[in-house]
Order: structure tokens, then sequence, then C-alpha cells
């Protein structure tokens, strides 16, 4: 990762979004993901790249697509939720999208179903459909743009070169934008665009979807550009057979290279797609209209001086000396039906076998947990108490290790000696039906004091400082003191730096509050909901450190019942202040069910 695009790293914007991770760039603005300190939630923050925040350019492309998506609100359009107020850096937050993109998706699984074609193709028309009514058009469709969620839901984004469609903008030769395998012909040619161009490079994509492959391939973007303009595509069901005739004639209607037997809207589209839905025999894109026509008698005139595939203005015109494409390697009818037979016959066995196995795997699952309980003695333990032993006697003892599979997990500590154990799961003296592969249990075991030294952090972040005594094992207190050291920034520890301290110890990490130490007092946040308390801090100029939950007889569920300064006190500016939810009171044990006792484990 390249500085330009670290550098907000750890950052936080307007007092709200820290910065996290980078998860996209483009030639324009890289995505990061963010948290939201005031609504406790993880977004993706759009950011113009500083090479581009010079030029007016690229700063007005940036607030035209800010100004484009944040009129927009749609289950089909990625959300927007902020935008930043001017200055540096300019930025837009947005939904984070669980999922990946629809060319991700087509690259992992090649041509798609078509009933998946029309499924996604019906909420990418929806999303544009919503776009142009507010006078919104996208130009740049394509599937790099369009996110697919984990519940199949569409998500259309990446407005960076939308405009509104009442901008006096004509777009120059040279300045024709959108990919260019799913650029529009108008937009190749550096016409004025409408909604209708993004209907072309929707067709573009649901040509993709359908057959797994561009309608035009080339050595350079040039020559694809041209072939949007003159050339005819090969149709979808001569690709793939099994793609229904309606939805070809759909798909093929909507990248017309003529504007104006194209769909006209969106609406229109949508239109053929759930009456195609609805019946796929009903009539829809009629094929004389979106098939190519044949040249009329001023084509043909016109023929002998016509490049091959030029559209001239009413139909396209191809040379009769012009040799057709081999056919040599497709298959006979014959050929056809005797494969089709083998397949069916193979499709029906691994079905077979596929439900066998389901049905045997069930049958292990049930005899397993249930079935073999049935017609077994069921044999209960009693889980012994292994805090305070050592646990080298514990498994080297027989008695205990043909009963229980113990996994060790070795930690630190300034009190408990090496060796002893200091935690058990399950608890003692719980009750457990014996297992053949033993009953796991875990124990977490002392390794003793271990001494660690203390870094130098001076002059460092405090929030990377913070990291890195938390991952040496250490508890961090933050302490701010006025300094000529940036603010914000460590101006020493305590204990100090190369001196030793056991690995769960407590440092003091203290920080610059700059030249002059701002003081702000701490609000009462007891018996508030989380999403007040994070707003009280925000307002008093404090920053949200950890949340983590406990029981109490005090404080209502969703109420903070501790805060980590005390109301009314004084602190620097921005100092992390930890809460702890309640939970409501702690749940009462059950009662056990009188029995004869279970069978201890002598140990």
């Amino acid at each position: 990762m390249d500085h330009a695009m670290d550098r907000y790293l750890g950052k936080t914007l307007d007092n709200r979004y820290e910065i996290l991770e980078v998860i996209g760039a483009g030639g324009m603005a890289v995505v990061y993901k963010a948290l939201c300190h005031r609504l406790n939630r993880y977004v993706a923050v759009k950011i113009l790249r500083d090479d581009m925040a010079t030029d007016a350019e690229s700063r007005r492309r940036f607030t035209t697509e800010s100004k484009a998506i944040s009129m927009l609100s749609h289950p089909n359009i990625v959300s927007v939720y902020d935008v930043s107020r001017g200055g540096d850096p300019m930025y837009i937050v947005m939904e984070l999208v669980d999922g990946i993109s629809l060319k991700q998706y087509m690259e992992k699984r090649g041509a798609l179903t078509w009933k998946e074609a029309l499924h996604f193709s019906s909420q990418i028309a929806r999303a544009l459909s919503h776009a142009h009514s507010k006078g919104i058009i996208h130009r740049d469709i394509k599937p790099h743009n369009i996110m697919l969620t984990r519940d199949g839901v569409i998500k259309v984004a990446d407005f960076g070169i939308a405009r509104l469609q009442d901008s006096q903008n004509t777009l120059m030769n040279q300045e024709a934008l959108g990919s260019v395998h799913y650029i529009s012909p108008e937009q190749a040619k550096g016409e004025t665009v409408d909604a209708r161009t993004d209907l072309y490079s929707l067709g573009v994509v649901m040509y993709e979807m359908l057959t797994g492959r561009l309608p035009f391939e080339g050595d350079s973007a040039v020559s694809v550009a041209v072939q949007h303009i003159n050339a005819i595509p090969l149709q979808p069901r001569d690709i793939v057979p099994d793609i229904p005739a309606g939805l070809e004639a759909i798909t093929m209607k909507a990248m017309n290279p003529d504007i104006h037997q194209r769909y006209q809207s969106a609406e229109e589209l949508l239109a053929d797609l759930d009456r195609f839905r609805a019946d796929e025999n009903a009539s829809v894109a009629a094929p004389e209209e979106v098939f190519f026509p044949q040249p009329d008698d001023e084509a043909l005139a016109a023929q002998e001086q016509a490049p091959l595939g030029v559209y001239s203005g009413r139909s396209y015109v191809v040379k009769q000396n012009v040799r057709p494409i081999s056919r040599s390697g497709e298959l006979s009818y014959d050929k056809f039906i005797r494969r089709r037979s083998r397949s069916k016959k193979v499709s029906m066995l691994s079905g077979f076998l596929i439900v066998l196995a389901f049905l045997l795997a069930c049958f292990v699952f049930l005899w397993n947990f249930f079935i073999r309980d049935i017609f077994e003695d069921a044999e209960r333990v009693n889980v012994p108490n292994f805090v305070g032993d050592n646990y080298e006697d514990i498994v080297n003892n027989t008695s205990l290790t043909d009963v229980f599979h113990f996994n060790i997990t070795m930690r630190p500590s300034a009190t408990v000696e090496e060796n002893i154990v200091m935690e058990q799961s399950p608890e003692p003296d719980k009750s457990l039906m014996k297992q053949s592969s033993g009953i796991d249990v875990e124990l977490v075991v002392s390794s003793g004091i271990q001494m660690v030294d203390i870094p130098d952090l001076y002059n460092k972040e405090y929030r990377d400082a913070t990291a890195a005594l938390e991952e040496l094992g250490f508890v961090v207190e933050h302490t701010y003191a006025a300094s000529e050291v940036t603010k914000n920034y460590v101006i020493g520890t305590n204990p100090a730096a190369g001196e030793q301290l056991a690995v769960g110890g407590t440092v003091q990490l203290i920080i610059s509050g700059g030249p002059e130490l701002v003081l702000m007092e701490v609000p009462d946040l007891l018996n508030l909901t989380q999403s007040q308390a994070i707003d009280a801090l925000y307002q008093a100029g404090l920053t949200l450190g950890s949340v983590t939950s406990g029981y109490s007889d005090t404080y209502g569920y969703g109420r903070v019942m501790w805060q980590s300064a005390e109301a009314g006190s004084e602190v620097a500016e921005g100092t992390l202040i930890y809460l702890v939810i309640s939970q409501g009171p702690a749940p009462q044990p059950s009662q056990p069910e009188e029995e004869a006792p279970p069978a201890s484990v002598e140990g």
C-alpha cells in the first residue's frame, strides 16, 4: 500500500469517522472501511485521491457524484449517509455492503443461469428507474460497479461519472467516459447522452450474464468502441442455446445501437422483464424490432460502399461477398440429441447418488446424537475442580484422560504460580454425558510471571502506541499533559521506556494535549442508552473507547452501568471514555432435577 492511500489510516474525519483499512481504489478516489463513533457502526468512506484533489475537474466530478447520490434512496442503490461539508479531504460516507461485485461473482460462476440473470437485471433496472426519475444518469453501468450481497440483493454503486440530466454538458469525443466494453454508441461518438445510455450498458451486462462473454472484444479500447458503433454482436442463443428467446429479445433490444429503437425508459424495460417472468411465452420485445433488420432498397444501393457491419441509420449493411463464419465445430442435430439424452441419464444418476449420500449423512447424524443413546445406557460424570492443581499431574493421570480430553492454554500471571490451572470450562461439578472421544475440557494454565521491556513510544500517535502495548500484554491507561509535542502524540510512559514490567501489568501512557491543555468536563453517562452516551461524549469533545457488557440489578438492560471517568471530572479533550452496558440482572442458576447422584471421577 502506497503512502498516499495509507496516510488516512487511523485518522478520524470530522471527529466522527475513524478510518480503519483500505477496501478499494479507483482512478479518482480510494474507499476505506471506517467506524462511525456517533452511531457505532461500520461504514464505507470514499475519499478523493491526493493527486486528484488539486485538479478542478476532478473536484467538480466528485462534488457532482456527492450531489447525485445524496438525492437517491432505493434498496437497490448503495445508501449514502453523509458527505463532507467542504475543505480537505473531500469524502462521501456510504453504506458498507457485505458482499462482492457482480463481476467477481461472474468470474467465479461463468455464464449465469437465465433465471439468475433475469433476477439481477430486474433489480438493476429498478435502481436505474429510481435514478432516472431523479434526473440522474449513471453513465458507467458495468458489473464492477454493481454489488451483490450475500442474500442476493443487487446494490448499484459508483456514481463517479454520473451527471444531472438537466445539466448542459456535452462530452467531446476524447472525453467519452465509462468502461469501453459497456459503453454506448453515443458515448463512444462523444454525443450527448440520456437515460437510454444506461439501458444500453445494462443490455451489455445482461448479455455477459447470459453468455459468460462480452459482445465485443478487441486489441485496444478504440477497436472495442468502434465495434459498439459499427459491428453486429453474435446472438446470445448462438452461444448458449438454452437461453429463452424472449429474454434474448429483451437483451438485444436493450443494447440496440439505434437509440430510437432501444428501450426508451427503464420502466419500459422492467415491464418486459416482469411480463417475461410471468409468462416465458409472452409477447415481449418483438424480434423484428430487436434483431437487426434486413437492408432496404436505399441501403442496398449503398452496400458496395459500406464496410462490413456498418449501421446506415435505418438498417445494417453486410456485404454479399463476406463468407459466413465456419460452423465445422458445431454438433449435428442427431449428435446433439444423443448427448442431451446421455446428459439426462448422468444427471439422474448424479441426483440419485446425492440424495442417497444425504440420507446416509442424516442417518449417521441421528445415530450419533439421538438414536444411539436410546439403545445404550447413559453414563454421566461430574467434572472435577481442576483450578489450583498442577496441569502436568492432570494430563498424566490416565483415570482422567480416559474420560476427559484436555485443551491447554498458557497465560502469563503475576499472582498464580507456573503450571497451575487458573480457569476451566466446563465449570466444576457440572454433570455431563460420557463420550467415547472424551469430554472436552478447556484449561487455562499459568505460565508464571513474564517480564517484558517497556518500548520507547515517544512521539508516536497514541492509538498506535496503545495497540503496541496491548499487543505485548499490558493494560493501558491514558493521561494527558501540556507539551510542545504534537497533540495526541506520546510524550512518555510510566514505567519509563526500557524498564521491565510483568505481562498483565498496567502502563500509563502520557499523551500530549498540546501547548495549552484543553480540559473538558466528563458528562454523566450512567443510565443512558449506548447511542445517547455516544452522542453525549461527542458533544463534550470526548472519544468513545471500548464498550463491554455486564450484569446489574440497578441499571436496566441496554443502559450504561459504568464509565471510566467520573462524571463532572475534567479530562483532556479527546480522552477515551470506556463504557460498560448493563445486560440486566444476572441469570439465576437452574434448579437441578432430583435424581440419583451421578458418579464422580476421582483424580
